[in-house]
């Protein structure tokens, strides 16, 4: 016969046993629920959504030129679409800021020259960014400047250049695309070498620069290849030499300075992909090896090599870091010496 005793001990005993049963299962639901909220969670394979490159120059400039002629090749090496973003004024230092303070994340790129990266820290301490703020990718472009007058003047040389700037000391105006800008240290370096005195008239981009001369505004520049080669192309400007010392098999009809008269003038100019200090190496090696694979294309050459510009790409970001180490010291020795003041 059982006992009340034994049946309220077999009640308790399964009562305990369900009780168990209902813990187990919330706790395997709860690590279950957390693991697939971790999963969820997890960010998503970069690149996931479209990426933004950030130019520091209007429209029709050369930096503009540069990431238009890489951009779809960019977007289809990178699995996402670019979206080039033009942000000009202040020497470019305006599309560095908001490139050096967007998140590490790979979705916010800068194509920058000297200038940003080198010049405009050196000219104005007062930038809300440093060069640590941006982390380097790879170079991408490498060109001379070339120096051009309008084609309705005399000037049909350095030395008639040289000369009619030291008949009327600073009453040739030279534009540039910016306070600060390659094109901006380019003639710089020329007033430094030839003891000439010419007024600066900086504007937003290469190509607003370009248009000061053809109106007759400004009497010369020394604008970047995209910017004046088509213009002398069609007669509207004329090229004098290009930037450095030696001719460029980009120009081979230009004279270089050496060959122009002037052995001391030498200078070659650049682009770069930079992104915010921080991103992940993985992240900037997919963006490094989406470069190269853009660059590399015959139709991206080919489309660069018309207007005198060269792909040239770093072996790794660590050998672009490594160039830039090297590379700043002659852009900021240059706006000490020639004296160089954010106007």
């Amino acid at each position: 016969m059982i006992s009340r005793r034994s049946l309220a001990r077999g009640a308790a005993s399964t009562a305990t046993v369900a009780v168990m049963r209902a813990v187990v299962r919330a706790v395997t639901g709860a690590v279950i629920g957390t693991a697939s909220c971790t999963a969820f969670a997890q960010p998503a394979p970069y690149p996931s959504k479209p990426v933004r490159l950030v130019i520091g120059f209007a429209p029709g400039g050369a930096a503009d030129y540069v990431a238009r002629a890489m951009g779809d090749a960019f977007g289809k090496a990178l699995g996402q679409p670019v979206v080039i973003d033009n942000k000009p004024g202040n020497g470019s230092s305006i599309a560095a800021e908001i490139v050096a303070h967007a998140p590490p994340d790979g979705y916010t790129l800068l194509i920058a020259s000297p200038s940003s990266i080198s010049v405009d820290p050196a000219l104005n301490p007062k930038l809300s960014y440093t060069a640590r703020d941006l982390a380097p990718v790879t170079r991408i472009t490498t060109s001379p400047l070339v120096l051009a007058v309008n084609a309705s003047t005399d000037i049909h040389s350095v030395a008639d250049l040289v000369a009619a700037a030291k008949k009327e000391p600073g009453k040739l105006n030279y534009s540039t695309s910016g306070n600060g800008s390659a094109p901006h240290l380019g003639a710089a370096l020329f007033s430094q070498v030839t003891g000439v005195e010419m007024t600066h008239i900086p504007f937003r981009g290469g190509s607003l620069a370009i248009q000061s001369v053809l109106a007759g505004d400004t009497q010369l520049t020394f604008g970047t290849s995209p910017s004046v080669l088509p213009m002398v192309s069609g007669g509207r400007l004329r090229a004098l030499a290009v930037s450095t010392r030696e001719r460029s098999p980009l120009v081979p009809n230009l004279p270089g300075m050496r060959e122009a008269g002037l052995p001391d003038y030498n200078l070659e100019f650049w682009y770069g992909v930079f992104v915010p200090a921080g991103t992940p190496p993985a992240v900037v090696r997919k963006i490094y090896d989406a470069a190269v694979t853009a660059m590399q294309q015959p139709s991206v050459k080919a489309s660069l090599a018309r207007d005198g510009t060269e792909v040239s790409i770093s072996a790794s970001p660590e050998q672009f870091s490594s160039f830039l180490a090297e590379d700043g010291k002659f852009w900021v020795k240059l706006v000490k010496t020639a004296n160089v003041k954010v106007e």
